[in-house]
């Protein structure tokens, strides 16, 4: 499993993890700036300057994970990772691809008080809290004012024996190959389009999800409406609006993508929309403007796409979410 250790800069969080791998046998200290420093010696000076955060790099998403997996395969565990992450799309993609891989994953903040932090000299207080707010929704925070390294680490210590800081993330689907998936359009009066933000990727998404070996396309998509949304659909009651080829890109899968339209939702159906707290964190009606904001440019233009057809009552075949197929 993976101890992380989040709080603002100059909370302690090196210090007490390193107390913390003298609680916990087995366990090993794992720092994701180490990742950092590689990068910086490796990329082009164009890519990444010495100064930029590298969190903001994918490349430091995508490989502290592959990193910790791999550690985790020599030693017996828990590695513990003091690493500061203020950006929730940020906390998303890492602890999703950690859970992926399989790894449970135990969030703590050290939270000390600001006339504190300032003293330390604890930068991007303001960073911390504004990310405080969506911090006490995921993590255990830890009041960590007057407390020395060691109390800190044992107080860690008896909260994952109690279990406390779990963080409940949906594992996603494993494996390299292609998928085929399902989504849902589904609508307001307004003719907005539904959207949901899951808590194991950085982006938001439609309702909808991998088909399952056997299972019929048109099923999946009514059985993913019913555990995301609580909502129960009619397969009759489905139109399919677009067919998407979707290329594999990074650690991603590709394959078909499909979305339906499920039609409207009466103020009733909306008002007993219920979502899974381990695999999603909340829902929205947006514009399609609005949607450029908060989806990735592949599945903006997937939407796009779908909602012309829907206008047009027609049926589009895309591939990277640009209508192919016409000679």
């Amino acid at each position: 499993m993976i101890v992380w250790v989040n709080g603002a800069f100059g909370t302690g969080k090196t210090r007490a993890c390193r107390e913390l791998v003298e609680l916990l046998p087995g366990s090993l200290l794992f720092d994701p700036e180490l990742v950092g420093a590689g990068l910086r010696r490796l990329l082009p000076a164009d890519r990444l300057e010495p100064a930029a955060d590298v969190r903001d790099v994918a490349a430091w998403r995508r490989l502290v994970p592959e990193v910790a997996a791999a550690l985790l395969g020599e030693v017996p565990g828990p590695l513990v990772v003091p690493m500061t992450l203020l950006r929730e799309d940020h906390r998303d993609e890492i602890f999703g691809s950690l859970a992926s891989r399989g790894l449970a994953v135990h969030h703590f903040v050290l939270d000390a008080a600001e006339t504190i932090l300032q003293e330390r000299g604890a930068e991007h207080l303001a960073d911390y809290r504004a990310a405080r707010r969506w911090l006490v929704r995921d993590a255990q925070l830890l009041d960590v004012d007057g407390a020395t390294p060691r109390q800190t680490a044992q107080r860690i210590a008896e909260l994952l024996s109690e279990g406390r800081a779990r963080c409940p993330i949906v594992r996603s689907h494993d494996g390299l190959g292609d998928t085929v998936a399902a989504a849902v359009l589904l609508f307001d009066e307004r003719d907005r389009v539904l959207l949901v933000d899951p808590v194991y990727k950085p982006f938001w998404e439609f309702p909808g999800g991998v088909v399952e070996r056997g299972e019929a396309p048109t099923d999946a998509a009514v059985r993913e409406a019913a555990e995301e949304l609580g909502l129960y659909l009619e397969p009759g009651s489905l139109r399919l609006l677009t067919v998407d080829w979707e290329p594999g890109t990074g650690p991603g899968r590709g394959g078909l993508r499909l979305v339906y339209d499920g039609g409207r939702l009466g103020s009733g159906a909306v008002g007993r929309l219920r979502l899974p707290a381990d695999e999603l964190r909340g829902w929205r009606f947006v514009t399609l403007d609005e949607a450029a904001t908060l989806l990735p440019p592949g599945r903006f233009r997937r939407l796009a796409a779908a909602l012309g057809a829907r206008e047009l009552g027609e049926l589009r075949y895309l591939e990277a979410g640009v209508p192919a197929g016409r000679g």
